[in-house]
């Protein structure tokens, strides 16, 4: 592809004397394999018809030996057919490894110490990990972080409805609360859940509340781990971490560097009242602030409270330069919902701000609602949360009715989300229909498993295998076309950070295979050698794109 578009931007220079991008795209393959517009972009500059130019371009490129037709249709559209020889090279083109050298932080998942994973960062824990899989493919450095609070009010209000449930007796110990990483953190969210109600509801346990978040700020200012509120706070905070590293496990994706609040709030405050002395920021009716700009549509944000606590503001300020000093990264990408996008617009300004060109090499991905099946959105903090592991727990009990090999079960179950979440253009809502997303038909991750594990059973029949080299029939020639789309649609994926495109792929290179098997018998035919090797690179293929979502494929469904 790439010899191709340098031999036409070749011509058109020497012919035109004018630089020009050219690009192919791909068409029906009932108009060829490839077609430009580069003759409708000429047309102005040159001062001749699209079509007379097109002709002309057409005549050169029949000369070149990896055309194999060349026409022209419409007011000036080329459409070009390539030779077998050019379609097998097209698969057998490797990955470019474009950001080779280049090292990427990725902040994503951020879960809250003193709180469960909902459904929303399951969904934001599995895209990430998509994206960094993707960012490693093509040659990036690449550095997992998550970043949460393990202080703030919710940790105060959560602190207090352990104090309330440890004095009723029920348990009386943390002993007494069973040694599981998930059965801990449930207990932890139930806890959380009457600290928050007694808030709202409760005029007396409000301000106990609020001296309570005061007292843990001081356990770290102080480096108390002896009394009581420590050993309280420390011990479940590592509660909830071991939660987090078993839920990464459990959901098979890489862990990440976990920046607490309480180590990003003492760097974001440094910086904060530095720019306070620098004129970046103001002090208004005893709080520090960060002045919008009406004209660049950005609201004034509070970066220290009258109070003199520190605000999220702040402490997203810290891990931004925390990450900057640990990994000195060229380019950073946060992960977050919807609901942070302008928040993040304002304190990515305000970075810029402090740090003039940090703004132009951070990138905020905005991810959009999980809703299920009637359309609701299941979040509250007053506890009817949609918790991650009940998803999960869902779904694998669906899957159990579609696979009978208990072994596989994990594998399918993780298959079926990851490719629910991965398939949708990030920055939407998600439609979470069960039926839809644990199903051997239709675009779902089970389909897909299934579809390498059929692609196996094929060739575990066959005794040879050669490579593919010979010349193709149309039903070969088809599936050969549609393999040699892979490299493509992996690096713009990578380059637009949107995984969603490999998903569609996939989905229309199974439609493909189908309509080759239907034609084309494999096993036993005189062709069986050039179409064995057909099947084992979309064998592979398969393998190489569920590979980067993360997901198993089997041999065996």
């Amino acid at each position: 592809m790439e010899q191709l578009t340098h031999d036409v931007s070749t011509f058109i220079k020497d012919r035109y004397d004018i630089d020009v991008a050219v690009v192919f795209t791909r068409p029906d393959s009932a108009f060829g394999d490839l077609a430009t517009n580069v003759a409708m972009q000429l047309a102005g500059r040159v001062g001749r018809s699209p079509r007379d130019i097109a002709e002309e371009l057409t005549a050169a490129l029949r000369e070149l030996d990896s055309v194999r037709e060349a026409s022209v249709a419409g007011p000036g559209f080329i459409n070009l057919r390539l030779t077998d020889a050019a379609l097998v090279a097209l698969v057998k083109r490797p990955l470019a490894r474009a950001l080779t050298g280049q090292t990427y932080v990725l902040e994503y998942s951020c879960p809250n110490a003193f709180k469960e994973l909902h459904t929303g960062h399951l969904y934001q824990t599995i895209y990430g990990d998509i994206v960094a899989r993707l960012l490693e493919r093509v040659g990036a450095t690449l550095h997992r972080t998550s970043f949460g609070g393990d202080v703030g009010l919710h940790v105060a209000k959560c602190i207090y409805g352990m104090q309330q449930v440890l004095a009723a007796g029920n348990p009386s110990t943390l002993d007494e609360v069973d040694s599981s990483p998930f059965v801990r953190a449930h207990w932890i969210s139930q806890c959380y859940v009457e600290g928050a109600k007694a808030y709202e509801e409760n005029a007396e346990a409000k301000p106990v509340i609020e001296d309570l978040n005061k007292a843990i700020y001081a356990l770290h200012e102080t480096d108390d781990h002896l009394s009581e509120l420590a050993q309280l706070y420390w011990t479940t905070r590592q509660w909830s971490y071991d939660y987090f590293a078993a839920f990464y496990a459990m959901i098979q994706v890489d862990t990440m560097r976990y920046y607490p609040e309480s180590e990003t709030t003492p760097v974001g405050l440094k910086v904060v009242h530095e720019q306070l002395a620098a004129g970046n920021l103001i002090e208004s009716q005893g709080a520090v602030v960060f002045v919008g700009d009406e004209d660049k549509h950005l609201h004034t944000r509070v970066f220290i409270t009258s109070q003199g606590l520190p605000t999220y503001e702040t402490k997203d300020i810290g891990v931004m330069w925390k990450e900057l000093e640990d990994y000195q990264f060229d380019r950073r990408v946060l992960i977050t919902g919807n609901d942070q996008k302008e928040y993040m617009r304002v304190v990515f300004a305000a970075a810029d701000t402090f740090r003039p060109g940090i703004g132009d090499v951070m990138t905020h991905l905005a991810n959009g609602i999980v809703r299920f099946g009637d359309g609701t959105k299941m979040s509250s903090r007053l506890g009817n949360v949609s918790r991650a592991i009940d998803v999960i727990d869902v779904v694998r009990e669906k899957v159990r009715t579609i696979v009978k090999d208990e072994a596989i079960v994990e594998d399918v179950t993780l298959g079926a989300i990851k490719y629910l979440f991965a398939k949708y253009r990030i920055g939407g809502d998600i439609s979470f229909d069960i039926d839809e997303t644990v199903t051997l038909q239709g675009n779902s991750g089970p389909y897909l498993q299934y579809a390498h594990a059929r692609a196996c059973s094929i060739l575990a029949k066959a005794e040879t295998l050669v490579k593919v080299t010979a010349e193709f029939d149309d039903s070969e020639r088809a599936l050969l076309l549609k393999l040699g789309e892979y490299t493509e649609v992996v690096e713009r994926a990578a380059a637009e950070l949107m995984p969603h495109g490999i998903c569609s792929y996939l989905y229309e290179l199974a439609q493909e295979f189908n309509r080759f098997y239907e034609k084309s018998h494999v096993i036993g035919d005189e062709r069986e050698a050039v179409r064995l090797g057909l099947v084992a690179r979309y064998r592979d293929t398969l393998a190489d794109g569920l590979s980067i979502l993360g997901i198993a494929a089997p041999e065996r469904m």
